[in-house]
């Protein structure tokens, strides 16, 4: 018998195809601010999706996960079993300046 592993990937935007209304639309969610404020919390360590503190279920924050990436704010790459998560600081900080520095002082 045969073993296939199967690693799951992810597609990611190009900073230059993310516009800033599919950013602004990303963030307009609490939770998906939750999520950013975390990562920006987490000064550019990756953090697994559990380890983001949101009282939502398993689907609803893959859901979260998934549109914050498409809208090009984080990325996401396999490590082992674990998805680890990152924010595209330096990208986000070049293509629209201040943007997270606003994202860090709101409430």
């Amino acid at each position: 018998m045969a073993w296939c592993i199967v690693v799951k990937t992810y597609s990611h935007p190009a900073m230059h195809e993310i516009a800033l209304t599919a950013v602004m639309q990303a963030l307009s969610d609490p939770c998906r601010l939750a999520i950013v404020r975390e990562l920006l919390g987490a000064k550019g360590r990756a953090l697994a999706c559990n380890e983001v503190r949101l009282n939502i279920s398993k689907a609803t924050r893959s859901h979260h996960f998934e549109v914050l990436r498409a809208a090009g704010i984080i990325h996401t790459k396999m490590d082992g079993t674990k998805c680890m998560t990152s924010l595209r600081r330096s990208e986000l900080n070049k293509r629209f300046p201040g943007l997270l520095k606003l994202i860090a002082a709101g409430n």
